[in-house]
């Protein structure tokens, strides 16, 4: 076995989502892992696609047989030219375009211990069990990590044994606890008392840090404690009877500690299995699937085939063989009797070959192959089964043995229509199918969308849309794209890259935000045109908006997302489910504005600093400036804003056009130096002079206690890499809003500072610094007032000297444009100042530049079940309890899954409605002419029962009682369309057919408000 250990650096403009997720080390480790994948079927090609893109030191693919029809079901690195070509040769050249640094290569002869032990990691799919036995004996023996992975139509099963003694370096994808020490007592043992702002989040048994302990110092830097939490702010420690007084201060931050695992050999954990629990609502499928499994391979070793698509006599060969195993191995069924039903279900699909499963078990066997290498995250123990029979026509079971629609017919869905039937693979093809994004989920999709037809016949498309171009990190999971696509559009380069896969398939690509400005593109007759929609984006503003569109327009919604190892899926049926928003995501917590100023504890709360610092130095003040020649009215619009924002943004503009104006570079030098002094110096030392070091609360607590550390000033040094790091930064950003030519040569650089002159400081008495946001809004101020009329007076004399200045929009992977130098050195010399521990440029990069970490694996799997969610909603008329939505997490690891939430009902008088139902109004009268709001308010009466008080068009109050009788009286004459045109200042699109409107209605006295449908108001 190769123990080559040498190892280079770590690409991180390529790999830098998944570093978020694995780390430096583990991705070091696995740069040395030489991996094996037998069988370049579906699964197989899955699993390589993934381990290549993750960047192991190489992949070597093995195949000893050619491609069949039955393989293009799910091969996308296979075509209809491949077939009875070797499937490992015709793959290999795809999958080494996938990643320049990991070498891949094919080989087509038997498997031997001597060519397997050159390997770190053995992966066996399609395989035999007596090859399963063979060579999982041999990789225990020889210390070779060996996975089986294998599907069988809506059937996954995947086995791990990682030998028998396996070092787990973090058990979970979390980030390390911390809390902030209040109290420590001198006891046996003693006890840690957390601030009460947050729960501290520690398990019993957890192991911890300390650091920045004041007095009772033997704590800091000490190897790490067990600890036994006593409640959600308290745990208990060592002995610290012995150790010095606590007097302030300290950070306790959760120490992640190794664990050896012990896996068994494949030959026995095969007769003792142990499993992981895929469905919590399927525990008691696992023995039946253990042994239905087994069955299989005996069945095809004496037949030489797999059992006929829903064969009723290789079925009940099937269950004959398996009910043999179970007598053969009674405590695999703990007693329990055999499923039959399950195996005869597993008999009728074994032939099938199916895209989204072999996705999701491809997904998760490939994170098992990082594992492996890595020893980062939990491994599987050791069993997984997983089956999606809920994805199974509801068709009445005699017709499916007995149709011959079910049936191979030499094509490239085969392996789909031997589950699903002909008809349905012909009504896969009229899909017209609309996807949102084209990144790495919309990259997964298409290609699973490719593989099982969708939208790839007569009258059938997928519209993908996507206004993003093609970026270097995108690479490493968005498997699409090579490195020549850089700076191209995602969704034109992903849609020619399906077509390769399957050329029958129809798809058009866009390039547009989907949102309230492209409804002209995106509206009523697009929407109602289309079957689905397929959501595959990374914020949230958008997902609501294609929400609401969908509830809107009644079409299914495919939802997923993913973060790292973690990953879900919501599948949103009209008239069945609630939809995306009826639950949607939290929103993020926001750190407290004096927090950021003048108290911050931890890196995070620096970085956003600093973030706020590039906006408010090198963006901000610049757009103002520019809005400010070009809008007469500018400085009325930022005087209608309150106080404190108007300041800012006026106090920015007179800046920019006065006092930090720079005439050249050497100025661009001098206000950078000025403003280091006035950051790091003259703020904290106001700072101090407000609230002393040794100050205490009115309660007698030290000020500078719990959540405040107390900061100290920093002296410039020309000497010190970080203070000349921002600097350079900070002067070439501000040298580059005024078009002026920067330099990043330091010897010059300090040269240039050795003129510059910095004011001295000496703090004053009656500066007001808030301690809480709650003190900062209830305090005015009259200054305030001042200042701004003295600003304006200022500024409208500045209209005579034009100024054009280029805006800086932040971009966080750019290494070469000091974006990302000035926020490390801007944020951790912010951190030097409070005693914070600094962050590397990695850490501050996720942080600063809120990156959302991410690797292909959980895409992959995913994907995978979204997909089996799509058949389900092509299937139509299918029960609630058929779907599900699925949270997994790779790491730990854990699958969820569980019926999707019911809408919910809600009444007006006697009628029973969800957020799918609408208030239908057709507009237009039969003579051709539109109602008036007083014939809408009677339509409404008469149909409804509702004496309608208030209507609304989006933000515009089209009738409501606070109006005057006059207004009232007048629109009520008016039709509506005029009303929201006069409104709204602009006409209604042509493309228009309806408009939405609101209404409330006037209650009876024992009548509670309630809300109502929307009303859906046809006007063409």
């Amino acid at each position: 076995m190769d123990t080559n250990e040498n190892s280079t650096e770590i690409d991180e403009g390529l790999y830098s989502r998944q570093l978020y997720v694995l780390g430096h080390e583990a991705m070091k480790r696995m740069k040395n892992s030489k991996v094996l994948i037998s069988g370049m079927q579906g699964l197989g090609v899955e699993i390589a696609k993934n381990i290549v893109l993750g960047g192991v030191k190489s992949v070597t693919v093995h195949d000893e047989g050619n491609a069949e029809w039955n393989d293009l079901s799910s091969q996308f690195y296979l075509t209809e030219d491949d077939i009875g070509k070797n499937r490992a040769e015709a793959s290999e050249q795809h999958l080494a375009e996938l990643n320049s640094y990991v070498p891949v290569s094919s080989y087509t002869r038997k498997l031997t211990e001597d060519f397997l032990y050159q390997f770190q990691v053995v992966v066996l799919t399609s395989s035999s069990l007596e090859e399963q036995l063979q060579i999982g004996d041999f990789c225990h023996r020889s210390h070779v990590k060996f996975i089986v992975a294998d599907t069988k139509g809506l059937f996954g099963q995947l086995f791990c044994d990682f030998g028998e003694e396996f070092i787990v370096t973090d058990l979970t994808s979390e980030e390390p606890q911390h809390a902030i020490v209040a109290w420590i007592t001198k006891d046996n043992p003693g006890q840690v008392t957390c601030l009460d702002e947050v729960v501290h989040g520690f398990h019993s048994g957890d192991y911890v840090t300390f650091s920045g302990v004041q007095g009772m110092t033997e704590l800091n830097n000490c190897e790490p404690i067990k600890v036994e939490v006593n409640g959600p702010y308290s745990f208990s420690i060592c002995d610290t009877s012995h150790f010095g007084d606590y007097e302030k201060g300290g950070m306790v931050t959760e120490a992640k500690m190794p664990q050896k695992l012990m896996f068994k050999p494949f030959g026995e954990a095969l007769k003792e299995p142990m499993y992981q629990i895929t469905d919590f609502g399927k525990m008691d499928r696992h023995g039946t699937l253990h042994l239905a499994f087994q069955a299989l391979h005996q069945f095809v070793r004496e037949y030489g085939r797999f059992p006929k698509p829903w064969g009723r006599d290789d079925a009940e060969r099937l269950v004959v063989a398996a009910n043999k195993l179970s007598e053969e191995y009674p405590l695999i069924l703990n007693e329990e009797p055999l499923n039959e039903e399950l195996v005869r279900k597993l008999a009728y699909v074994a032939t099938g070959n199916l895209s989204p499963i072999n996705a999701f078990i491809g997904g998760v066997a490939a994170q098992e192959v990082m594992k492996a290498c890595t020893g980062k995250f939990m491994p599987v123990n050791q069993w997984i089964y997983f089956d999606a029979l809920e994805c199974l026509p509801e068709e009445n079971e005699e017709s499916l043995l007995t149709g011959e629609t079910y049936q191979p017919r030499a094509c490239r869905y085969d392996g789909q229509i031997v589950i699903f039937g002909a008809d349905f693979q012909e009504k896969l093809k009229r899909q017209k199918y609309f996807l949102v994004g084209a990144g790495a989920i919309g990259c997964e999709l298409m290609k699973n969308f490719a593989m099982i037809g969708l939208g790839a016949g007569e009258g059938g498309s997928i519209i993908v849309t996507d206004m993003d171009t093609i970026e270097r990190s995108n690479l490493n999971r968005q498997f699409l794209f090579r490195p020549s696509d850089v700076t191209k559009m995602k969704s034109q380069t992903a849609a020619a890259a399906v077509r390769k896969m399957n050329s029958s398939v129809r798809i058009t690509a866009h390039e547009n935000r989907v949102g309230p400005e492209t409804e002209d593109i995106y509206n009523q007759d697009f929407f109602e045109n289309l079957n689905g929609v397929a959501n595959a984006l990374d914020n949230v503003e958008t997902r609501n908006y294609v929400d609401s569109r969908c509830v809107l327009y009644h079409k299914p919604l495919l939802e997923s997302g993913t973060l790292g190892t973690k990953g879900n899926v919501q599948v949103v049926v009209p008239h069945l489910t609630e939809s995306y928003r009826s639950s949607g995501d939290p929103s993020e917590k926001s750190i407290p504005i004096c927090t950021l100023r003048n108290f911050p504890n931890a890196i995070e709360h620096t970085l956003q600093w600093a973030r706020d610092e590039f906006e408010g130095l090198f963006k901000q003040p610049a757009e103002n400036v520019n809005k400010y020649f070009k809008d007469r009215a500018f400085i009325d619009h930022a005087m209608a804003l309150q106080e404190g924002q108007a300041l800012e943004i006026l106090e920015g503009v007179y800046k920019s056009l006065d006092t930090d104006k720079p005439g050249s570079w050497a100025d661009c030098v001098a206000w950078a130096r000025r403003h280091w002094q006035t950051r790091y110096n003259n703020n904290v030392r106001q700072l101090l002079h407000n609230f002393p070091p040794e100050q205490v609360t009115s309660s007698g607590v030290p000020f500078w206690s719990g959540s405040k550390r107390c900061p100290h000033p920093l002296e410039f040094d020309p000497n010190n890499p970080l203070h000349m790091d921002y600097i350079v930064a900070a002067a070439n950003l501000h040298a580059e809003n005024y078009l002026i030519p920067g330099s990043r040569d330091r010897a010059e650089i300090q040269e240039v500072l050795l003129s510059v002159d910095v004011p001295p400081f000496t703090p004053k008495s009656g500066v007001t610094i808030h301690t809480s946001d709650a003190e900062m809004e209830a305090a005015g101020s009259s200054a305030e007032s001042e200042c701004l009329a003295e600003l304006k007076e200022l500024l409208s004399s500045q209209k005579n000297t034009l100024l054009e200045m280029q805006p800086i929009d932040f971009e966080k992977d750019d290494d070469t444009n000091l974006h990302m130098d000035f926020i490390v050195a801007a944020s951790n010399l912010r951190a030097e100042n409070y005693d914070i521990p600094a962050a590397d440029r990695h850490k501050s990069k996720l942080i600063a530049g809120r990156i959302i970490p991410a690797i292909a694996t959980t895409t992959a799997a995913i994907v995978g079940l979204v997909c089996l969610e799509l058949y389900k909603v092509v299937q139509g008329h299918r029960p609630r309890n058929a779907f599900r939505n699925g949270f997994i997490n790779l790491a730990v690891p854990f699958f969820g899954f569980s019926e999707p939430m019911r809408a919910a009902k809600q009444r007006y008088r006697d009628k029973e409605w969800t957020l799918w139902d609408h208030i239908n109004v057709q507009g237009i009268k039969p003579n051709g002419e539109e109602m008036t709001l007083a014939e809408f308010l009677d339509y409404i009466k008469e149909k409804h029962d509702l004496e309608i008080t208030t209507v609304i068009c989006e933000a515009w109050n089209v009738y409501a009682p606070h109006m005057s009788q006059e207004t009232r009286e007048k629109r009520l004459s008016q039709r509506l369309s005029e009303i929201v045109t006069m409104l709204s200042k602009k006409k209604i699109g042509e493309h228009v057919k309806s408009l939405k409107f609101e209404i409330d209605f006037k209650t009876e006295e024992d009548e509670e408000a309630v809300d109502l449908p929307i009303v859906f108001y046809q006007i063409r």
